[in-house]
This record gives structure tokens, sequence and C-alpha cells, in this order.
């Protein structure tokens, strides 16, 4: 059992074209300092970490998160984690539903690495729990994240003030 239910993890790396999504390895710890460490991507999560403190607290395994590898170097992150019941944004409040989060590398923005790491984890998630919806939260004023939302086939349920900013929250589900 995970945080995700009855999903053995890790599984499998998934496959895309271009990407491997994969569990994460000790020589990550450079780009996931860079991802977190950067001030662009900073810019829709609340705001960048210092390198300093990332040298203590960078992530490593767990749970529902996904590297985005390419070419043997990771660019990105997924990851799919249960919801916390009580925030704003509630599909399903009852049962704690799993939202689905990425950061990819500046470097890597644009060529379509966010879309197609996205896809192949809301495909591998459709197998390992079918009918189970995900959930998105966005900034409004992220218009790149709202219009990968759109493109994955996530509808908009509501909008609400949090982390100081207007959200987006929708929701996908396989069955739709």
């Amino acid at each position: 059992m995970t945080e995700l239910g009855p999903v053995a993890w890790p599984p499998a790396p998934v496959r895309t074209e271009r990407l491997v999504l994969r569990e994460s390895e000790a020589r990550d710890r450079g780009a996931f300092i860079e991802l977190f460490a950067s001030p662009e991507v900073g810019t829709y999560i609340g705001g960048h970490r210092s390198r300093a403190e990332l040298e203590r607290v960078v992530p490593g395994r767990r749970p529902g998160l996904f590297v985005v590898d390419l070419g043997g170097a990771m660019i990105g992150m997924i990851t799919l984690d249960r919801r916390a019941t009580g925030r704003p944004g509630q599909a399903r409040p009852e049962a704690g539903q799993v939202e689905l989060g990425y950061m990819v590398l500046p470097a890597e923005w644009g060529r379509g690495y966010g879309a197609e790491a996205c896809a192949a984890a809301l495909g591998w998630f459709a197998d390992a729990l079918p009918g189970e919806p995900v959930v998105l939260r966005t900034r409004t004023g992220n218009e790149r994240a709202l219009r990968l939302a759109v493109k994955l086939g996530f509808t908009e349920v509501e909008r609400f003030e949090e982390y100081g900013a207007e959200q987006w929250f929708g929701v996908w589900s396989s069955s739709s």
C-alpha cells in the first residue's frame, strides 16, 4: 500500500516517444536543486527556494514521484499525491483524490515535454487505478498550465483563493 492506495511502488519505468518516467535516483540531486531554486519555476509555485536550503532537504524517492528523464538526464518531475481533505478544491471531499503536479526545467519549456510526461503519468494512473479521478490546481495567471490542463482533458470545477493567488481547479477521469 502507498499514498496512491493499492499500487506497488515504484512501477516499471513509463516510456514515451522521447521521455522516460522513472523513480528518482541519487544522480538526480543536482537537477532537483536546479528545479526548486529556479526563479522562473518559483513564479508558479509560490517562490523559489535557496540552494543552501535545498542542499539540506532535496526530495528523494517517494511514492507518487516520477522523474522526467530525457536522454538519461532529469529535466523535470511529475507528482501524483493525495490531496489533503479540508483544502479548497475538492472533487470528492470524502475521498482525498489524487492531484497531478509537474515541473520542468525552464531550459526545456516550450518543447512539449510537460504535456508528454503528464499524459504518460495519467495513462499509467488510469491503468493502475481505473476510473479514479485526478485533480489539478494551478494559478489562473499561469496561462501555459491552464492550456495544458485543458489539452490533457481536465474540466474546470471551480476557482478559489489559495497561496495568495486565484487558483483554477479541474478534474480528469479516464472514464470520461
